[in-house]
């Protein structure tokens, strides 16, 4: 079974046991989160598709770790003025393990 999910602005595609880094949120590691934000639910053939969410849908979530991805540099140069401008971003994230994947309602 596996769930389009939303958060942090991004959409992912997750599975049962799989580990997906998101934007950064507010938790402890080792806590287990809810996200309710479930697009989309599936299994094998069957996709049920959410407008724009699946009512009653879940995917249980275990922060593993939060860190930072590597960095982004950015440099701004105007040619012939004598401006240059250095500049370095690095994103924060967190890493979860997804656990369970509750399906909404079918849409019989």
């Amino acid at each position: 079974m596996y769930a389009v999910i939303k958060t942090g602005g991004k959409q992912y595609r997750v599975a049962s046991g799989e580990k997906i880094k998101i934007e950064q949120i507010a938790a402890d590691v080792g806590q287990e989160i809810t996200i309710d934000q479930v697009l989309a639910v599936g299994s094998g053939g069957d996709l049920q598709v959410g407008a724009p969410l699946v009512s009653g849908a879940t995917v249980v979530a275990k922060v593993v770790a939060h860190g930072k991805h590597d960095k982004v540099r950015i440099f701004k140069m105007r040619r012939r003025k004598h401006y240059q401008k250095r500049q370095g971003h690095r994103q924060g994230y967190t890493e979860l393990e997804i656990g369970a994947i509750n399906g909404g309602q079918s849409k019989e």
